[in-house]
């Protein structure tokens, strides 16, 4: 879904977190930018699973420390276990995680490159400011994943997406031109430049385009000459 779509159309958020006072937090910060937004509850892996099958929401916004059923213990390899069920079952939903343990996104950070759907990460002290700001982008379908990084040493980029900066900034073509050459529909071309930015650190800037952002820093890692 576009932004000017989810402008126009009323907005599905589903938040999950196993703490009331939580919840409630974060469904004022929500309510703020989006007053008209109808915002449902969960607080446990099996019901988010019931939900997301019945009300088909156009994000998730998730704590990854949660049970997977009333009365059990709270763990993040749960929630890992549900973002996994999520991202196989729903590949362009929408995600962003708010919790306190992100750094554990890394064991599943395969399964983050190839979601197709807006993917972001807010660290829960962040300010509420950059949480909207996570949560905006997760809707344009962007992916954030810096806060996971610390774990990696250098820039991982496949070898997809390098041909899709080739074809851009050296031969000048354009989306629809890049998909024909590669084989592969638009809308991956674009899941592939969401996920190259996200590897360069290069995020929507107001006043900013994100295109040319993208080639300098792109240049500037030796990626393209």
């Amino acid at each position: 879904m576009t932004q000017a779509l989810i402008e126009q159309a009323l907005l599905k958020i589903l938040v999950v977190d196993d703490h009331e006072s939580v919840l409630g937090g974060t469904i004022w910060v929500l309510n703020t930018k989006y007053p008209d937004a109808e915002i449902i509850t969960a607080q446990t892996a099996e019901t988010v699973r019931n939900a997301v099958n019945s009300l088909q929401p156009d994000l998730v916004v998730m704590d990854l420390s949660i049970p997977e059923t009333l009365g059990t213990i709270a763990r993040s390899d749960t929630g890992l276990q549900l973002l996994r069920y999520l991202m196989t079952n729903y590949p362009t939903l929408n995600l962003v995680v708010q919790s306190a343990h992100v750094k554990t996104l890394v064991r599943i950070r395969p399964e983050i490159d190839v979601h197709k759907g807006g993917f972001t990460v807010a660290d829960k002290s962040l300010s509420s400011k950059e949480m909207l700001t996570r949560v905006d982008w997760a809707l344009q379908g962007l992916t954030h994943t810096k806060d996971i990084k610390g774990t990696f040493v250098g820039l991982e980029v496949k070898p997809e997406w390098l041909q899709v900066l080739r074809l851009a900034f050296e031969e000048g073509l354009q989306d629809k031109a890049i998909a024909e050459r590669l084989s592969v529909s638009e809308r991956m071309v674009r899941h592939y430049w969401t996920k190259l930015q996200d590897a360069l650190n290069v995020y929507p800037d107001e006043g900013k385009n994100i295109r040319i952002q993208t080639e300098m820093r792109a240049r500037e890692e030796g990626f393209i000459d």
